[in-house]
């Protein structure tokens, strides 16, 4: 009588995702302490100064005020939009006074006007950090 034997079973690597599994919980532990901390950190101490009326004698000049809805000043003179650059010939620089949190589109508009691009435009704006006037 012959004996058949039988071959060997291979055994089948398992693989250990305990490193993984500890690399993934060590980055949820980061996150939420660094998370945490800017939860939890105090206001800030600082308040800015505010002003609810801008005097145009005290600012550089030429200056344009653009208003919201579109409107404009320059020098504390109303001007419109076609007038402006006319109003403007012989100047190099134009300081542009807009809100903080006005829409850029408005800037872009006044920007986009025929003949800026010849001036240089330094923005200035006015922040309100939620003060009462």
């Amino acid at each position: 009588m012959k004996l058949l034997l039988l071959p060997k079973q291979e055994k089948k690597a398992h693989m250990d995702f305990s490193l993984a599994i500890v690399n993934i919980v060590l980055l949820l532990i980061l996150f939420f302490l660094a998370t945490g901390q800017l939860m939890n950190a105090p206001p800030s101490a600082v308040d800015l100064s505010t002003t609810s009326q801008l005097e145009i004698e005290t600012l550089l000049s030429p200056t344009l005020v653009v208003e919201r809805g579109g409107a404009m000043v320059l020098n504390g003179e109303d001007v419109e939009v076609d007038d402006l650059v006319a109003a403007l010939s012989g100047e190099v620089r134009l300081y542009v006074l807009i809100e903080g949190n006005a829409p850029a589109i408005e800037l872009l508009r006044v920007l986009a006007i025929e003949g800026m691009d010849q001036l240089e435009v330094q923005l200035v704006t006015v922040h309100n950090n939620g003060a009462k006037p």
